[in-house]
């Protein structure tokens, strides 16, 4: 193996070429013409078109990939994570031209793929598996008559599912048919089959998965557990090595349980098997076929390099370590930083700043004008920390996440670091559930940060630097709309960056002063902020009044509404509905003159794959419909307007 086709894009094509090239083999990319100008691209040594924009016509046609590797002169193809990683027609494909498939056997890739084929090989080998129902006749009948017999909850699963797609929570029989119909379309959508299988649910359970590693030879390892129990839509926020509820006993049990899985289905590679933990108890949920997302926190504690070991046993290397060699150090924490608002909407958009934190690793493929399309995934890195203590691990990473700047576009930030800081994620309880119990209470924390942070980080916005040496007799009127309200201010500008602020009768002092990295240092009443801050481009990417701004843990959207007239105020806010995030719009359902009631969906607007219904604030007469279908729609913008 010397020259190696990477079959992904962003930062794990990024992280396998680095590590290929540190072995000596020369690395192909691949590349969607969205991904033009990725960094993936730039990296590699060589790079290949596969044309078109969408993952069906780029990173999941299997000729296009066979093509690229035969024109490079590639001998081998490393699939990453997503797309056709886990696909065994792409495997075999591979292999049937003539290229080593850094990854298992594609029999190994059927029998685990399938949820119903991994867990009764599983049964067979004794490992614990929930009640369940995963049969040949898939009508709503069988399947209310089998969750009749297993008891309720219970969950829904695709078949050949992963991602949380094609998964429902059922609560009671009544739920069950509508549950089996809403699966089967997402499934069908992101599958291609509606196959579905039931089984018991747990409601608060920890999801626990452990990493198991095979070379040809049989041997077969495991290199600890990893806790992913946080998480939203049924996809992980945030992972950590060890889980803090596994004592020894328990890991030895599930350990021994993942390898012989492994084991049965003659297994190569790396791998990794996916538990459902209550207790003392745990239970199969299924077998990921390739490397994880989260794979770096389990290279923190070993010190081992998991790409490089697959690129060794898929060249027919022995496994580099025996079960006893490997050695656990500390604790390993990461959290994906994705584009998305605290609603966990997907957001696309231009990255107008990036400034990654030092001291912590971070896999990404970011850059300064970096344009995050549609058509993929919303996750943009990985911030991991590794410390003596999951203590010191968790201060770490929220440090490193207050120091990351990523402006242009709404993502996670401050929410994760909201989540490392809620007590019950500090104690190591948080289970599965922890985001549906805890998540409304903290976007109430980072709305209220947002309200008190936004005069200071408004005024470092619109007075960037030490602002004008020379004082200003008269005071400027200033008007910021956040979140739909409008917050009404006087500034006059005192010379030498302080800056005289009146609200509501209360004069306060701010001073200002040019930070560093083209960062604004801002005091107001003894506190002082480091703000960062760009100005937004509007759809058609024109600057725009709105304003993205960052201080520590705040993240902020401001609109600078001081050339409006003033009796408009938050009256002329209500009367406009603005798009939250950026997307095409794909189905107006309103016109002009209609009376809508509060909840109607008006717009249906797509972004990164998934649809989202735009709805009726409060009951109105609409005055105007400002987008039509095929339209992109960029944050902020309005999208239409009402009687008054």
């Amino acid at each position: 193996m010397t020259n190696l086709l990477v079959a992904n894009r962003g930062e794990i094509a990024r992280r396998i070429v680095r590590t290929a090239h540190a072995m000596g083999m020369r690395t192909v990319a691949v590349y969607s013409d969205a991904d033009a100008g990725a960094l993936h691209v730039r990296e590699a040594g060589m790079a290949c078109a596969l044309g078109g924009d969408a993952s069906a016509d780029s990173y999941l046609r299997i000729d296009k990939l066979i093509a690229a590797a035969r024109a490079s002169g590639a001998d081998a193809v490393h699939p990453g994570y997503g797309f056709l990683s886990e696909n065994a027609a792409f495997a075999e494909a591979v292999l049937a031209a003539g290229l080593t498939w850094v990854g298992p056997p594609p029999a190994a890739i059927r029998q685990l793929g399938s949820k119903a084929a991994a867990k009764q090989l599983a049964q067979a080998q004794g490992v614990p598996c929930l009640p369940g129902y995963q049969g040949d006749d898939q009508s709503d009948q069988r399947f209310e008559a089998e969750a009749s017999r297993i008891g309720y909850p219970l969950m829904v699963k695709a078949v050949a599912g992963g991602g949380g797609r094609g998964m429902r929570l059922v609560l009671s029989a009544e739920a069950l048919v509508a549950a089996l119909h809403s699966a089967r379309s997402e499934a069908a959508s992101a599958f291609g089959s509606e196959e579905l299988l039931i089984e018991k649910a747990l409601l608060n359970p920890r999801h626990v998965e452990v990493q198991v590693f095979a070379d040809s030879h049989g041997r077969c390892i495991h290199l600890g557990e990893r806790d992913c129990s946080v998480q939203r839509r049924h996809q992980k926020l945030i992972e950590e090595t060890p889980s803090p509820a596994v004592d020894a006993a328990l890991r030895a049990r599930m350990c021994a349980a993942a390898v012989a899985l492994a084991q049965a289905a003659g297994y190569v590679g790396a791998g990794t098997v996916e538990f459902l933990v209550e207790g003392a108890d745990f239970f199969l949920m299924e077998m990921n076929t390739r490397l994880q997302v989260e794979h770096p926190v389990t290279e923190a504690v070993t010190g081992l390099d998991l790409v490089e070991w697959q690129l060794r046993i898929a060249q027919g290397e022995a496994l580099p370590l025996a079960q006893d060699d490997v050695v656990f150090t500390g604790h390993a924490i990461e959290v994906r930083l994705c584009a998305e608002d605290e609603d966990f909407r997907p957001h696309a958009g231009t990255v107008q700043r990036f400034r990654e934190p030092g001291g912590v690793r971070f896999e990404h493929a970011l850059f300064d004008g970096l344009v995050v399309p549609p058509h993929y995934d919303s996750m943009l890195g990985k911030l991991v920390v590794h410390a003596a203590t999951r203590a010191e691990a968790v201060d770490s990473l929220i440090a490193a996440l207050e120091c990351t700047e990523v402006l242009g576009l709404p993502t996670n930030r401050a929410f994760l670091a909201a989540c490392l800081t809620h007590p019950v994620f500090r104690a190591g309880d948080a289970l599965i559930p922890f985001l549906a119990e805890h998540g409304a209470a903290l976007r109430t924390g980072l709305q209220k940060a947002q309200e008190e942070a936004l005069v200071p980080l408004g005024l470092a916005a619109l007075f960037p630097g030490a602002g004008t040496d020379l004082p200003c007799p008269f005071p400027k009127p200033l008007r910021f709309r956040h979140r739909g309200q409008v917050l009404d201010l006087r500034v006059r500008e005192a010379g030498r960056g302080r800056l005289e602020v009146e609200i509501g009768g209360q004069v306060s002092l701010a001073a200002m002063a040019a930070g560093s990295d083209d960062a604004a240092m801002v005091r107001i009443g003894g506190t002082q902020r480091r703000v960062a801050a760009v100005r937004l481009q509007d759809a058609v990417g024109q600057a725009s009044l709105r304003w993205h701004v960052q201080a520590d843990g705040v993240d902020l959207f401001l609109e600078d509404a001081s050339f409006e007239a003033a009796a408009l105020g938050a009256a002329a806010a209500s009367r406009e509905l603005r798009a939250a995030f950026n997307g095409k719009v794909i189905a107006v359902h309103a016109v002009p003159g209609q009376a809508v009631r509060r909840g109607d969906t008006l717009l249906v607007i797509e972004s990164m794959k998934l649809e989202h219904a735009v709805n009726a604030q409060h009951d109105a007469v609409l005055a105007a419909v400002l987008v039509e279908p095929g339209q992109q729609a960029a944050p902020g913008q309005v999208l239409l307007r009402f009687e008054a």
